[in-house]
């Protein structure tokens, strides 16, 4: 697939399709965008699998066969992953490391199982992208596969990106601000149709939301019964308060939120909430430096910076416990 591009690409295509009847270009002179090429270039192609790869070298060719492989053994989608173990970016610049790291760490907020959502080497079973309403925009098609595409199982390989040999990164603001619409549009579809693995994790973040807010009712409730019906100093009240409003909080998530399984052992449902209890007080932490910092170092309205610090640290509480707490719940 070619833009239309100014450098020697299409005549040296064209003389290698002289050569391999297997191989065909396709020159798009209008709506240019690499989101949109992958999509027409799925239209045009004739396999039942799709690989996508950058024509630079950044992503190693010679790993084809392991995507290859990966579908005939039952995945819909194979992701090259440089996040996994055995993954690594070379010769990146660090600006363009934390633009990709932030990027990512969005993107697995949609699509935590996925340690790369952005990647963009991979395959897919041509029945995931067939009829699904893809809206290409921006550099991360996978992301739109993922969010509207029909798959159920995916698995990840690990590979080196190496930066680009020949031209270069056309990472701009346009691409970033193309990013945001296009998480926006994933949400947006996942809302409406109620289905897939976006709607499914989103369902997850209310229910959390919703735990969170009955704990603030027991800890709230408590404090007050604690205190001003047992006479409890009111520093003590707030201690146990806060304790039983985080068991409150353990046993809904368990049941409710990320519905673990019934048959585990008295000794791993104590490890599971150890493992809730340190991770809410790192999120208690984290509100409590945030309201300082905003408060007493920025000078934002305490009230403000509170609000700031419990969203902070319920993206914290969230990320942590999906990831650790719940990580084989299901």
């Amino acid at each position: 697939m070619d833009d239309d591009s100014k450098d020697r690409t299409i005549p040296i295509v064209r003389e290698i399709t002289g050569k391999n009847s297997n191989v065909r270009l396709i020159v798009r002179r209008e709506d240019h965008g690499l989101s949109q090429s992958v999509v027409e270039g799925f239209r045009a192609a004739r396999s039942d699998i799709l690989q996508v790869i950058d024509a630079d070298f950044s992503h190693p060719p010679e790993l084809i066969p392991k995507f290859y492989e990966a579908i005939r053994e039952g995945a819909d989608i194979a992701i090259g992953s440089r996040y996994m173990k055995g993954g690594d970016i070379e010769q990146w610049p660090l600006k363009r490391r934390i633009i990709s790291l932030g990027a990512t760490a969005f993107g697995r907020i949609l699509f935590p199982e996925v340690t790369d959502p952005v990647s963009g080497f991979f395959a897919v079973r041509r029945e995931v992208v067939s009829g699904a309403p893809l809206a290409p925009r921006g550099y991360k098609i996978l992301m739109e596969i993922l969010g509207k595409g029909r798959w159920r199982s995916f698995t990840e390989i690990p590979f080196v990106f190496k930066d680009r040999e020949e031209g270069e990164s056309k990472l701009r603001l346009g691409t970033m601000i193309d990013y945001l619409g296009q998480c926006a549009s994933i949400i947006h579809f996942a809302m409406a149709h109620r289905t897939g693995p976006v709607w499914a994790e989103w369902t997850k973040v209310l229910r959390f939301g919703f735990v969170g807010l009955s704990g603030i009712l027991v800890n709230m409730g408590l404090l007050y019964a604690l205190t001003e019906i047992a006479g409890l100093y009111y520093l003590v009240s707030a201690a146990i308060a806060i304790e039983l409003s985080i068991v409150n909080n353990f046993i809904w998530n368990d049941v409710w939120t990320f519905r673990s399984a019934k048959n585990l052992k008295f000794k791993q449902k104590i490890s599971r909430f150890g493992s809730f209890q340190a991770v809410s007080m790192g999120g208690l932490a984290i509100n409590m430096v945030i309201l300082y910092l905003l408060a007493d170092i920025v000078g934002v309205y305490y009230l403000i910076a509170n609000l700031v610090g419990i969203f902070i640290a319920f993206a914290w509480n969230y990320t942590m416990n999906r990831h650790n707490t719940w990580a084989r719940a299901y």
